[in-house]
């Protein structure tokens, strides 16, 4: 038998026990970063480079800093390849718009042309373009998809309880999803433009300020030089601005960017500039398309589109190269003695 200060001891320990059992845990402190501040939770990454300034910083470090300028449009700084001429008297500026996914000094047409152009009298500003909207799916109509019933919703769309509200149900809700499918289409096909639209104005204000770096160096005559989808943006850009001291274009294998209109053969014709326009005729598809836009030439009877067609030697690039050239050179000079 225990005394009773033995028992009143034994009472309050038993009592105590069970609260110290439920005492919760202290949650774990945030270690500290080592200047004694917090560290956060998340660290929040810088947006990546697009594939074109990746490009322009590597041309950089490769090239003479007297070849590169550093131009703006609008917000946004871009790199551009500039050669003088190499003659005492110049006769204008050639501005090279390269294509999709091709850097300011391109290995196929871009680079070989502003390196070849000097030698002839032409000064040569090759640009960087930003990066095309690659990842934007083609433009389709807002139709809601249709779904094949089920043969369990057959059934019940053949033999319909009169009145079933089970029924009107399913009706309301199929209803509603078309329409949410309806409007997620409309959303998407309208950012889809938007997107494009941006780009488009990011492409010409770069193609403006080039031509204000041409004029600042008195080029005399300006001609735009596209290759591949550069062509379209040179094309665009005379269609949309109408520049008044432009009158030449010339397109190197020219190509419609994924998702933009309006095709070549109708932009093209109704500019009603000396257009050179040089294309492949080994390429089915290239030759195809140039058959195009020779036949809408002569229904909007365009007074000065020439076509030249050229011979590609993919086993001998530097043939090839110097062809291209020496067909550009001498549409130049054509076009020079004519005026």
């Amino acid at each position: 038998m225990f005394s009773r200060p033995a028992t009143l001891a034994l009472s309050l320990l038993l009592a105590i026990s069970p609260l110290q059992a439920e005492e919760p845990t202290p949650p774990e402190e945030t270690p500290a970063a080592t200047d004694g501040s917090t560290a956060p939770a998340e660290e929040v990454r810088a947006p990546l480079a697009e594939r074109s300034e990746v490009e322009a910083t590597a041309l950089e470090q490769q090239l003479e800093q007297k070849e590169q300028q550093q131009l703006q449009a609008g917000d946004e700084r871009f790199l551009a390849l500039w050669l003088p001429a190499n003659v005492a008297e110049p006769s204008g500026a050639v501005i090279i718009l390269p294509g999709d996914d091709e850097s300011a000094d391109w290995p196929q047409s871009v680079g070989p042309l502003r390196s070849k152009l000097p030698n002839g009298g032409w000064h040569s500003l090759s640009l960087t373009l930003p990066d095309p909207n690659s990842d934007a799916p083609p433009l389709r109509s807002a139709e809601p998809p249709t779904t094949a019933p089920t043969e369990d919703t057959a059934d019940a769309m053949q033999t319909p309880a009169e009145g079933s509200p089970a029924v009107d149900e399913t009706t309301a809700e199929t209803s509603n999803s078309q329409l949410d499918s309806a409007e997620t289409a409309a959303s998407k096909v309208k950012t889809i433009k938007e997107q494009q639209q941006a780009h488009a104005e990011r492409v010409l204000a770069r193609i403006e300020s080039a031509i204000g770096f041409a004029e600042q160096q008195q080029a005399k005559t300006i001609v735009l030089l596209g290759h591949g989808s550069g062509a379209y943006w040179a094309a665009r850009y005379l269609a949309e601005r109408k520049p008044a001291k432009i009158q030449n274009l010339l397109l190197v294998a020219a190509q419609l960017p994924a998702g933009y209109t309006p095709p070549l053969d109708e932009l093209i014709p109704q500019l009603q500039l000396a257009t050179g326009d040089f294309y492949y005729k080994d390429l089915p598809a290239d030759r195809q398309a140039a058959l195009k836009r020779s036949q809408a030439s002569k229904r909007q009877k365009h007074p000065s589109y020439i076509q030249i067609a050229m011979k590609a030697l993919p086993g001998n690039r530097e043939a090839e190269q110097e062809q291209l050239y020496r067909r550009i050179r001498g549409w130049l000079t054509l076009k020079l003695q004519s005026k």
